[in-house]
Protein backbone atom coordinates (compact mmCIF):
# COMPACT_ATOMS: atom_id res chain seq x y z
CA UNK A 1 0.00 0.00 0.00
CA UNK A 2 2.76 2.38 0.90
CA UNK A 3 4.71 1.48 -2.24
CA UNK A 4 1.62 2.00 -4.38
CA UNK A 5 0.96 5.37 -2.79
CA UNK A 6 4.58 6.41 -3.33
CA UNK A 7 4.48 5.34 -6.98
CA UNK A 8 1.23 7.25 -7.53
CA UNK A 9 2.76 10.36 -5.98
CA UNK A 10 5.79 10.11 -8.30
CA UNK A 11 3.55 9.72 -11.34
CA UNK A 12 1.51 12.77 -10.32
CA UNK A 13 4.69 14.79 -9.75
CA UNK A 14 6.08 13.85 -13.17
CA UNK A 15 2.80 14.76 -14.86
CA UNK A 16 2.78 18.11 -13.02
CA UNK A 17 6.38 18.84 -14.11
CA UNK A 18 5.58 17.90 -17.71
CA UNK A 19 2.53 20.19 -17.65
CA UNK A 20 4.63 23.03 -16.22
CA UNK A 21 7.33 22.52 -18.86
CA UNK A 22 4.69 22.53 -21.60
CA UNK A 23 3.19 25.75 -20.23
CA UNK A 24 6.62 27.40 -20.08
CA UNK A 25 7.43 26.31 -23.62
CA UNK A 26 4.09 27.67 -24.85
CA UNK A 27 4.80 30.99 -23.11
CA UNK A 28 8.28 31.16 -24.70
CA UNK A 29 6.82 30.40 -28.13
CA UNK A 30 4.25 33.17 -27.70
CA UNK A 31 6.96 35.63 -26.63
CA UNK A 32 9.06 34.73 -29.67
CA UNK A 33 6.06 35.21 -31.94
CA UNK A 34 5.27 38.63 -30.47
CA UNK A 35 8.93 39.77 -30.31
CA UNK A 36 9.36 42.47 -32.97
CA UNK A 37 12.00 41.80 -35.58
CA UNK A 38 15.00 44.12 -35.38
CA UNK A 39 15.84 46.23 -38.42
CA UNK A 40 18.65 48.79 -38.64
CA UNK A 41 17.36 52.37 -38.57
CA UNK A 42 19.08 55.75 -38.52
CA UNK A 43 17.96 59.10 -37.14
CA UNK A 44 19.21 62.68 -37.38
CA UNK A 45 22.33 63.56 -35.40
CA UNK A 46 20.34 66.08 -33.36
CA UNK A 47 17.72 63.47 -32.43
CA UNK A 48 20.12 61.13 -30.60
CA UNK A 49 19.12 60.84 -26.94
CA UNK A 50 21.38 59.34 -24.26
CA UNK A 51 20.42 56.27 -22.26
CA UNK A 52 19.20 57.19 -18.80
CA UNK A 53 21.60 56.20 -16.07
CA UNK A 54 21.46 53.53 -14.71
CA UNK A 55 18.43 52.08 -16.53
CA UNK A 56 18.57 51.85 -20.32
CA UNK A 57 15.55 53.13 -22.24
CA UNK A 58 16.00 52.75 -25.98
CA UNK A 59 14.20 52.35 -29.27
CA UNK A 60 17.42 50.96 -30.75
CA UNK A 61 18.09 53.52 -33.46
CA UNK A 62 21.56 54.68 -34.42
CA UNK A 63 22.57 58.10 -35.71
CA UNK A 64 22.88 58.70 -39.42
CA UNK A 65 25.88 60.95 -38.71
CA UNK A 66 26.86 64.15 -40.51
CA UNK A 67 28.51 64.84 -43.85
CA UNK A 68 31.88 66.60 -43.82
CA UNK A 69 30.52 69.57 -45.79
CA UNK A 70 30.22 72.89 -44.00
CA UNK A 71 32.09 74.01 -40.91
CA UNK A 72 34.11 71.32 -39.08
CA UNK A 73 32.24 72.38 -35.94
CA UNK A 74 28.83 72.57 -37.60
CA UNK A 75 26.24 70.54 -35.69
CA UNK A 76 28.88 69.16 -33.31
CA UNK A 77 28.72 71.48 -30.32
CA UNK A 78 26.98 68.98 -28.07
CA UNK A 79 23.55 67.40 -28.01
CA UNK A 80 20.53 69.27 -26.68
CA UNK A 81 19.31 65.94 -25.27
CA UNK A 82 22.49 65.38 -23.25
CA UNK A 83 25.73 63.51 -23.84
CA UNK A 84 26.27 59.77 -23.57
CA UNK A 85 29.16 57.59 -22.45
CA UNK A 86 29.12 53.91 -23.41
CA UNK A 87 31.02 51.67 -20.99
CA UNK A 88 32.26 48.10 -21.01
CA UNK A 89 34.61 46.34 -18.58
CA UNK A 90 36.29 43.01 -17.94
CA UNK A 91 39.32 41.36 -16.39
CA UNK A 92 42.33 41.62 -18.70
CA UNK A 93 45.85 40.36 -17.94
CA UNK A 94 45.11 40.29 -14.23
CA UNK A 95 43.73 43.84 -13.94
CA UNK A 96 40.27 45.35 -14.47
CA UNK A 97 39.92 47.23 -17.77
CA UNK A 98 37.13 49.78 -18.25
CA UNK A 99 36.46 51.27 -21.68
CA UNK A 100 34.55 54.55 -21.94
CA UNK A 101 33.38 55.43 -25.47
CA UNK A 102 31.86 58.51 -27.13
CA UNK A 103 30.07 58.78 -30.47
CA UNK A 104 30.39 61.87 -32.69
CA UNK A 105 28.29 62.54 -35.82
CA UNK A 106 31.36 63.36 -37.93
CA UNK A 107 35.15 63.54 -37.88
CA UNK A 108 36.07 66.63 -39.87
CA UNK A 109 39.24 68.26 -38.50
CA UNK A 110 39.31 70.75 -41.39
CA UNK A 111 36.83 71.82 -44.06
CA UNK A 112 35.76 69.05 -46.45
CA UNK A 113 38.21 66.59 -44.91
CA UNK A 114 37.41 63.57 -42.77
CA UNK A 115 34.33 61.37 -42.78
CA UNK A 116 30.85 60.82 -41.40
CA UNK A 117 30.77 59.28 -37.88
CA UNK A 118 33.49 59.09 -35.26
CA UNK A 119 34.05 56.91 -32.22
CA UNK A 120 36.63 57.80 -29.57
CA UNK A 121 37.37 56.04 -26.30
CA UNK A 122 39.67 55.77 -23.33
CA UNK A 123 40.64 52.59 -21.48
CA UNK A 124 41.26 52.87 -17.72
CA UNK A 125 43.07 50.05 -15.93
CA UNK A 126 42.48 49.53 -12.19
CA UNK A 127 43.62 46.86 -9.77
CA UNK A 128 40.30 45.48 -8.52
CA UNK A 129 36.75 46.91 -8.68
CA UNK A 130 35.63 44.82 -5.70
CA UNK A 131 37.79 46.55 -3.09
CA UNK A 132 36.67 49.75 -1.30
CA UNK A 133 39.34 51.99 -2.88
CA UNK A 134 40.49 50.68 -6.28
CA UNK A 135 43.79 52.06 -7.56
CA UNK A 136 44.07 53.56 -11.04
CA UNK A 137 47.05 51.83 -12.65
CA UNK A 138 47.07 53.21 -16.19
CA UNK A 139 45.08 54.99 -18.87
CA UNK A 140 45.10 54.90 -22.68
CA UNK A 141 43.08 57.54 -24.60
CA UNK A 142 42.47 56.74 -28.26
CA UNK A 143 44.38 58.76 -30.83
CA UNK A 144 43.56 58.19 -34.51
CA UNK A 145 44.17 54.45 -35.02
CA UNK A 146 46.30 54.05 -31.89
CA UNK A 147 46.65 55.20 -28.30
CA UNK A 148 48.59 57.53 -26.06
CA UNK A 149 49.50 55.23 -23.17
CA UNK A 150 50.22 56.21 -19.58
CA UNK A 151 51.29 53.84 -16.79
CA UNK A 152 50.87 55.26 -14.28
CA UNK A 153 48.47 58.07 -15.12
CA UNK A 154 49.94 61.48 -14.22
CA UNK A 155 48.58 62.47 -10.78
CA UNK A 156 47.36 65.86 -12.04
CA UNK A 157 44.81 64.20 -14.38
CA UNK A 158 43.26 62.13 -11.57
CA UNK A 159 40.43 63.65 -9.53
CA UNK A 160 39.47 61.25 -6.75
CA UNK A 161 38.33 58.10 -8.54
CA UNK A 162 38.06 59.79 -11.95
CA UNK A 163 40.47 60.39 -14.83
CA UNK A 164 39.98 63.73 -16.64
CA UNK A 165 39.74 63.37 -20.42
CA UNK A 166 39.26 65.93 -23.21
CA UNK A 167 38.27 65.71 -26.87
CA UNK A 168 40.79 67.71 -28.87
CA UNK A 169 41.29 68.97 -32.40
CA UNK A 170 44.68 68.40 -34.05
CA UNK A 171 44.49 70.52 -37.19
CA UNK A 172 44.37 69.60 -40.00
CA UNK A 173 44.12 65.83 -39.78
CA UNK A 174 42.69 64.46 -36.58
CA UNK A 175 40.28 64.53 -33.66
CA UNK A 176 41.24 62.46 -30.63
CA UNK A 177 40.99 62.04 -26.87
CA UNK A 178 43.71 63.03 -24.44
CA UNK A 179 44.11 63.27 -20.68
CA UNK A 180 43.93 66.78 -19.23
CA UNK A 181 44.58 68.84 -16.11
CA UNK A 182 41.41 70.87 -16.66
CA UNK A 183 38.20 70.17 -14.79
CA UNK A 184 35.05 69.14 -16.60
CA UNK A 185 31.64 67.62 -16.03
CA UNK A 186 30.13 64.16 -15.70
CA UNK A 187 27.94 62.61 -18.41
CA UNK A 188 25.39 59.79 -18.35
CA UNK A 189 27.05 56.38 -18.44
CA UNK A 190 25.39 53.23 -19.76
CA UNK A 191 27.28 49.95 -19.42
CA UNK A 192 27.17 47.29 -22.13
CA UNK A 193 25.43 44.79 -19.86
CA UNK A 194 22.75 47.35 -18.94
CA UNK A 195 21.63 47.80 -22.55
CA UNK A 196 18.76 45.89 -24.09
CA UNK A 197 19.53 43.06 -26.51
CA UNK A 198 18.32 45.24 -29.38
CA UNK A 199 20.62 48.10 -28.36
CA UNK A 200 23.65 45.80 -28.27
CA UNK A 201 22.65 44.33 -31.62
CA UNK A 202 22.38 47.80 -33.12
CA UNK A 203 25.93 48.61 -31.98
CA UNK A 204 27.20 45.22 -33.16
CA UNK A 205 25.59 45.28 -36.61
CA UNK A 206 25.46 48.95 -37.65
CA UNK A 207 28.22 50.02 -40.03
CA UNK A 208 29.64 53.43 -39.14
CA UNK A 209 31.77 53.78 -42.24
CA UNK A 210 35.41 54.46 -41.37
CA UNK A 211 34.59 54.66 -37.65
CA UNK A 212 34.65 51.41 -35.67
CA UNK A 213 32.47 50.92 -32.61
CA UNK A 214 35.18 50.13 -30.03
CA UNK A 215 33.16 48.38 -27.33
CA UNK A 216 31.08 46.02 -29.47
CA UNK A 217 31.62 42.27 -29.53
CA UNK A 218 33.86 42.38 -32.61
CA UNK A 219 36.30 45.07 -31.44
CA UNK A 220 36.37 45.15 -27.63
CA UNK A 221 39.02 42.50 -26.93
CA UNK A 222 41.34 43.70 -29.68
CA UNK A 223 41.12 47.29 -28.43
CA UNK A 224 42.10 46.19 -24.92
CA UNK A 225 45.14 44.38 -26.30
CA UNK A 226 46.18 47.38 -28.38
CA UNK A 227 45.67 49.88 -25.54
CA UNK A 228 47.69 47.89 -22.96
CA UNK A 229 50.05 50.49 -21.39
CA UNK A 230 52.29 48.22 -19.32
CA UNK A 231 55.59 46.97 -20.73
Amino acid sequence: MKLGAFFSAVVVAIVAIQAQDAAQQQQQDQQQQTQPEWHPKTIGHDEVKPFAQPEAITICKTSGGLQTSGSPRGGCRGSGHGSQIYGRSTWFNGVWAIMYSWYFPKDSPSSRMGHRHDWEHVVIFIDNPAIPEPKILGCSPSWHSGYNKYAPCPPEVIDGTSVKVKYEHSWPLNHALEITNDGGSFQDLIMWDQMTDFARRALNDTKFGKANTPMNDWNFQGKLEKSWPFK
